[in-house]
């Protein structure tokens, strides 16, 4: 009998061999993901999901849902490029949840999320492009991630999980429109995409049934939302690297379509007089322009979707930080971010989704061009943060959220690779009432 895709995608993960180092990179992609939760919580929408989960947060499917929400607010997770997906803000939220209820190894933890990422990342490179131009891929394809995380700890059977993958993409749901107005949907395609998996998979666990070909069936998600759909992507090159490898860190916190810009900036910033600066162009990929070109920017979350601020923050202040979008910093890049043009360009444009990248050419008024390119970005698998530089994230995102026991933490997380019981996450979870 034929597998459907998502029958043939719990064979593959469950049959992948897992190393001690792929439990690591899983550890360090974890605590990126969890610095960022309890980051997002010092922000207006953090406040607003943490004010609606007051008094919810004993129910562990609301628990993933907020903590999902938390974890992309500042635009500081992590990106798989080939999928589009943010993948740690639907697995980590998941995993913490379950194992604030439940005796879970730590090393099962990590290999529930290694799971989770591979899940959501191989549906992501299905799906096509022409999809991710309506659709947003972490709040469609991350029910898949969340379902693949909550189902290993849950211990289901195959068939469960299959049902568990059906329901999650039966929920498969989250537009761009919100970036029209900058509104806050976007924490809320990250928080219910964590829920619908674990819900998926709770219900799985009482064998509640789901569509074995939730994907490529004639009324799944391929049919539906997907014109350009790659369906073989789903289960291609099974022996490769687990995607948590082939995962991007960023380093700074705006849309990761921005980074290649912000990083040939960054180059260039202590080369050129910003008052010399005759006008800029931006070469890159059409995604970062469908998604990031916005000239005006009226609020913080704009300034984060926009190339232009990005770029001109970038090439007078010679750093990103959380404070390069605040209203001091958008009222400074009026003038400059008005000289900035952007433009699709080779190889940049051709070389997407499977690298991201650009080029900034910075004309003076002297008839000099300086020109900076970055086929690839800093945090990439290609120029991936050091462990130190990973830490030193996870750090100033912990230190931002509040939290006291900083190195506890820290510890607690990369120590899931040798230990046999979780740390004591307890301040962690005190953090987010």
């Amino acid at each position: 009998m034929v597998k459907s895709l998502t029958e043939g995608l719990v064979h593959l993960i469950r049959e992948k061999p897992v190393t001690n180092s792929d439990l690591y990179q899983t550890a360090l992609s974890t605590l990126d993901a969890i610095a960022n939760t309890v980051a997002g919580k010092n922000s207006v929408p953090g406040r607003k999901l943490l004010e609606w989960g007051q008094n919810r947060l004993h129910d562990r499917g609301r628990r993933a849902f907020v903590m999902g929400g938390l974890t992309h607010i500042l635009e500081v997770d992590d990106l798989h490029r080939a999928s589009v997906m943010h993948t740690g803000c639907v697995t980590v939220p998941v995993a913490l949840a379950l194992a604030a209820d439940q005796n879970i190894s730590g090393k099962k933890l990590l290999r529930s999320i290694l799971y989770g990422f591979e899940a959501a990342s191989r549906v992501g490179m299905a799906v096509g492009s022409d999809h991710y131009k309506v659709w947003h891929n972490t709040a469609t394809c991350g029910p898949f991630g969340s379902a693949m995380t909550a189902a290993t700890l849950l211990d289901l059977t195959d068939k469960q999980t299959m049902f568990a993958l059906g329901n999650a993409g039966t929920q498969s749901a989250g537009l761009w429109e919100f970036l029209e107005t900058g509104a806050m949907s976007k924490h809320l395609h990250a928080g219910r995409a964590a829920e619908a998996g674990l819900v998926a998979a709770e219900l799985a666990g009482l064998d509640f049934s789901g569509p074995p070909a939730i994907l490529e069936g004639k009324a799944g998600l391929f049919a539906g939302a997907c014109p350009n759909a790659d369906p073989d992507a789903v289960l291609r090159n099974p022996d490769e690297a687990w995607q948590v490898h082939l995962t991007s860190i960023k380093p700074w916190p705006s849309c990761r379509h921005t980074h290649p810009a912000i990083d040939a900036s960054l180059e260039l910033a202590n080369q050129v007089d910003n008052a010399e600066i005759e006008s800029v162009k931006v070469n890159t990929y059409g995604a970062a322009l469908d998604v990031c070109n916005r000239a005006l920017v009226n609020s913080e979350y704009e300034a984060k979707f926009s190339l232009q601020h990005c770029v001109s923050i970038a090439l007078m202040g010679g750093k990103i930080d959380l404070s390069s979008f605040d209203t001091n910093s958008r009222n400074n890049t009026v003038s400059l971010m008005e000289k900035v043009h952007l433009n699709v360009g080779e190889p940049y444009a051709s070389a997407y989704p499977k690298s991201w990248g650009a080029s900034v050419s910075v004309t003076l008024k002297n008839d000099k061009t300086l020109v900076a390119s970055k086929p690839e970005c800093k945090g990439d698998p290609e120029a991936p943060l050091s462990e130190k530089e990973m830490i030193g994230k996870a750090k100033e995102l912990l230190r931002f959220g509040g939290v006291r026991e900083i190195s506890a933490i820290i510890d607690g997380v990369m120590g899931l690779t040798d230990g046999e019981s979780l740390p004591d996450f307890s301040e962690l979870l005190m953090t987010l009432r």
